[in-house]
């Protein structure tokens, strides 16, 4: 501090300078102290609803409630991707129609490729005649045989889509190819509507879809956001809910796909709703539930998925190489007792 003497001993110049300084110094911090007091005083909103086949939570803080805007982002991310609504963009590609491709649907696809070279053609938007011919889909027939996954394999695969950006179009080689967003989709819904927010001037917000989570800033309760991981349970109707772990999330995506959320027995074997597009049959290995970290939801959405049909070595060995992914894996071990790896850095990020 500069006492009286000292004060008067500095120049003229220099006097007038703090004379200035210590003022709107004092003006910034009351101005930063109102800001902080108004930000907390403010409400956070809480809205629910149902989209792309599941339920939406969102909480933000802001003084107006904004679900209307949201669900309009909601629609239009549906009028993209949704196989089960005749007008969007997939179905009416799935249908053999020839729709111009908005930039939302692109970067989308073009998300997908980027997964699809990563991880070996583990992730794959063409997977669904095998979906469907499994039972997992929106058709429900009987178990396939090796003669009906054989030839269902054969229109199944990226390298039968090209994408033609001059004309904006998505071309298939085989017109019985079929795409399937539904492992992308719900992410990238979380995404739009975090864009949304942030374009309101929202800087607390947690978005979910389905279990996939886009989080941004502090919880209601002036915290980092916390998510819970579902502890994997032999519960095709998915009553029960307990979790296996809870993790500080902030300012992240996260994404989880877990094989013992939707399965059935056949003959005494279970069959999981993972399929893998490279065999054509449903995964069978150690690894139960993927959980991804990522910067956003898409790309969190598609690893997980890729994920559970690698497996956990597989999967292990490209986060090695892809170091702004995160992931928490449940497996079972040798003995059939539930094991948890989890990236090194999300350790002091996880609540047991």
């Amino acid at each position: 501090m500069i006492g009286t003497d000292g004060f008067m001993g500095l120049s003229e110049k220099r006097r007038k300078q703090l004379f200035w300084q210590v003022p709107f110094l004092l003006f910034l911090i009351a101005g930063t102290l109102f800001i902080v007091k108004q930000q907390r005083s403010m409400p956070y909103q809480k809205d629910h609803g149902f989209v792309f086949g599941t339920v939406y939570s969102i909480t933000y803080q802001c003084e107006q409630n904004l679900q209307a805007e949201i669900e309009e982002e909601l629609k239009a991310v549906d009028n993209e991707f949704s196989m089960f609504n005749e007008q969007s963009t997939v179905s009416k590609i799935n249908t053999q129609e020839h729709p111009q491709l908005s930039k939302r649907f692109m970067k989308v696809y073009e998300l997908a490729c980027d997964v699809h070279q990563k991880t070996d053609g583990a992730f794959d938007v063409t997977v669904a005649p095998l979906v469907n011919a499994w039972g997992f889909g929106f058709k429900n027939e009987s178990l396939p045989g090796d003669a009906q996954v054989d030839s269902l394999r054969s229109f199944v695969g990226m390298q039968l889509l090209t994408l033609d950006k001059t004309a904006q179009q998505l071309l298939k080689k085989d017109d019985r190819v079929m795409l399937d967003f539904s492992a992308v989709a719900k992410g990238y819904g979380a995404d739009c509507v975090a864009a949304l927010l942030r374009r309101r001037g929202v800087k607390n917000f947690m978005v979910e879809i389905g279990g996939e989570v886009v989080t941004q800033g502090i919880s209601p309760s002036r915290m980092p956001w916390r998510i819970g991981v579902t502890k994997p349970t032999e519960d095709s109707l998915q009553a029960t809910q307990s979790l296996q772990a809870v993790l500080n999330v902030t300012d992240r995506a996260m994404a989880t796909s877990g094989n013992y959320r939707n399965f059935y027995y056949n003959g005494g074997r279970k069959y999981a709703h993972t399929i893998d597009p490279r065999t054509g049959y449903p995964v069978q290995h150690s690894l139960l539930s993927a959980t991804v970290l990522a910067s956003d939801c898409a790309t969190a959405d598609a690893y997980a998925t890729a994920f559970m049909v690698m497996g956990i070595d597989r999967a292990k060995a490209l986060l090695e190489r892809q170091s702004e992914l995160l992931a928490y894996f449940i497996y079972s071990d040798a003995e059939g007792r539930y094991a948890v790896w989890c990236s090194p850095t999300l350790n002091d990020a996880v609540s047991k």
